[in-house]
Protein backbone atom coordinates (compact mmCIF):
# COMPACT_ATOMS: atom_id res chain seq x y z
CA UNK A 1 0.00 0.00 0.00
CA UNK A 2 1.80 3.23 -1.25
CA UNK A 3 1.91 6.79 1.22
CA UNK A 4 -1.86 8.31 1.37
CA UNK A 5 -1.77 11.56 -0.59
CA UNK A 6 -2.21 14.91 0.67
CA UNK A 7 -3.09 17.94 -1.15
CA UNK A 8 -1.86 21.45 0.15
CA UNK A 9 -3.15 23.95 -1.58
CA UNK A 10 -2.73 27.80 0.04
CA UNK A 11 -1.24 30.86 -2.40
CA UNK A 12 1.96 31.48 0.64
CA UNK A 13 4.67 29.53 -0.27
CA UNK A 14 5.99 29.73 3.44
CA UNK A 15 2.60 27.97 4.27
CA UNK A 16 3.00 25.09 1.26
CA UNK A 17 6.92 24.31 2.66
CA UNK A 18 5.54 23.75 6.16
CA UNK A 19 3.17 21.79 5.73
CA UNK A 20 4.27 19.24 2.89
CA UNK A 21 7.15 19.03 5.02
CA UNK A 22 5.14 18.17 8.04
CA UNK A 23 3.09 15.70 5.73
CA UNK A 24 6.19 14.17 3.96
CA UNK A 25 8.28 14.03 7.65
CA UNK A 26 5.72 11.87 8.91
CA UNK A 27 5.00 9.49 6.14
CA UNK A 28 2.63 11.22 3.82
CA UNK A 29 3.20 11.68 0.21
CA UNK A 30 2.32 15.90 -0.30
CA UNK A 31 1.21 17.34 -3.36
CA UNK A 32 1.15 21.04 -3.59
CA UNK A 33 -1.02 23.64 -5.71
CA UNK A 34 -1.12 27.46 -5.48
CA UNK A 35 -4.30 28.13 -5.69
CA UNK A 36 -8.00 26.89 -6.09
CA UNK A 37 -7.50 26.78 -9.93
CA UNK A 38 -3.95 24.65 -9.71
CA UNK A 39 -5.65 22.88 -6.77
CA UNK A 40 -9.07 21.47 -8.54
CA UNK A 41 -6.38 20.31 -11.55
CA UNK A 42 -3.91 18.32 -9.62
CA UNK A 43 -7.23 17.07 -7.32
CA UNK A 44 -8.67 15.55 -10.80
CA UNK A 45 -5.31 14.12 -12.02
CA UNK A 46 -3.61 12.59 -8.38
CA UNK A 47 -7.01 11.96 -6.60
CA UNK A 48 -5.47 12.66 -3.08
CA UNK A 49 -6.60 11.13 0.09
CA UNK A 50 -6.99 14.29 1.93
CA UNK A 51 -6.84 18.27 0.84
CA UNK A 52 -5.59 21.02 2.77
CA UNK A 53 -7.09 24.13 1.56
CA UNK A 54 -6.56 28.02 2.43
CA UNK A 55 -10.17 29.55 1.96
CA UNK A 56 -8.87 33.21 1.18
CA UNK A 57 -6.31 32.54 -2.16
CA UNK A 58 -6.68 35.30 -5.37
CA UNK A 59 -7.66 34.07 -8.36
CA UNK A 60 -9.75 31.08 -8.00
CA UNK A 61 -9.90 30.90 -4.23
CA UNK A 62 -10.40 28.08 -1.81
CA UNK A 63 -14.14 28.98 -1.12
CA UNK A 64 -14.91 28.43 -5.31
CA UNK A 65 -12.45 25.41 -5.03
CA UNK A 66 -14.35 23.79 -1.95
CA UNK A 67 -17.71 24.12 -4.28
CA UNK A 68 -16.16 22.97 -6.98
CA UNK A 69 -14.53 20.22 -5.49
CA UNK A 70 -18.35 19.21 -3.47
CA UNK A 71 -19.61 19.38 -6.83
CA UNK A 72 -17.93 17.20 -8.92
CA UNK A 73 -18.76 13.14 -8.63
CA UNK A 74 -15.28 12.30 -8.60
CA UNK A 75 -13.99 14.58 -6.22
CA UNK A 76 -16.98 15.49 -3.52
CA UNK A 77 -16.06 12.48 -1.55
CA UNK A 78 -12.19 13.82 -0.48
CA UNK A 79 -12.38 14.87 2.93
CA UNK A 80 -11.15 18.63 3.06
CA UNK A 81 -9.47 20.80 5.98
CA UNK A 82 -10.03 24.17 5.27
CA UNK A 83 -6.53 26.52 6.58
CA UNK A 84 -8.74 29.87 7.30
CA UNK A 85 -7.50 33.76 8.73
CA UNK A 86 -11.10 34.10 9.04
CA UNK A 87 -13.64 32.12 12.29
CA UNK A 88 -15.38 29.09 11.48
CA UNK A 89 -18.52 30.45 11.86
CA UNK A 90 -17.63 33.57 9.39
CA UNK A 91 -16.82 30.87 7.12
CA UNK A 92 -19.79 28.98 7.56
CA UNK A 93 -21.92 31.67 6.88
CA UNK A 94 -20.52 32.54 3.85
CA UNK A 95 -20.43 29.14 2.29
CA UNK A 96 -24.86 29.72 3.51
CA UNK A 97 -24.66 32.75 1.57
CA UNK A 98 -23.42 31.20 -1.52
CA UNK A 99 -25.93 27.99 -1.44
CA UNK A 100 -28.94 30.89 -0.90
CA UNK A 101 -27.59 32.14 -4.16
CA UNK A 102 -26.64 29.45 -5.89
CA UNK A 103 -29.55 27.53 -5.04
CA UNK A 104 -27.97 24.27 -3.54
CA UNK A 105 -26.98 23.39 -0.44
CA UNK A 106 -22.82 22.12 -0.15
CA UNK A 107 -21.71 19.96 3.03
CA UNK A 108 -19.37 21.70 5.20
CA UNK A 109 -15.73 20.93 5.23
CA UNK A 110 -14.62 18.08 7.59
CA UNK A 111 -12.42 20.36 9.78
CA UNK A 112 -11.19 23.68 10.21
CA UNK A 113 -8.20 24.53 11.64
CA UNK A 114 -7.28 28.67 12.17
CA UNK A 115 -3.83 30.50 11.57
CA UNK A 116 -1.30 30.58 12.80
CA UNK A 117 -1.07 26.47 12.19
CA UNK A 118 -0.10 24.38 15.00
CA UNK A 119 1.42 21.61 13.56
CA UNK A 120 0.34 18.82 16.00
CA UNK A 121 -3.06 19.50 15.36
CA UNK A 122 -3.39 19.25 11.95
CA UNK A 123 -1.36 16.01 12.05
CA UNK A 124 -3.62 14.73 14.65
CA UNK A 125 -6.52 16.46 12.54
CA UNK A 126 -5.68 14.74 9.22
CA UNK A 127 -4.85 11.22 11.31
CA UNK A 128 -8.04 11.39 12.55
CA UNK A 129 -9.77 11.94 8.93
CA UNK A 130 -8.01 9.74 7.53
CA UNK A 131 -9.08 6.69 10.04
CA UNK A 132 -6.44 7.31 12.46
CA UNK A 133 -3.71 5.67 12.09
CA UNK A 134 -0.08 7.24 11.65
CA UNK A 135 2.04 6.20 8.37
CA UNK A 136 5.18 5.83 10.59
CA UNK A 137 3.76 3.70 13.49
Amino acid sequence: MGKKKILIVDDELDVRIYVATLFETSGYEPIIGRNGKEGLDKARKTAPDLIILDVMMPEAGGVNMFRELKCDDALKHIPVIMLTGVGRNAFAHYLKMLDIQLEKSIAQPDAYMEKPLDHEKLLAMAERILGGCHPLS
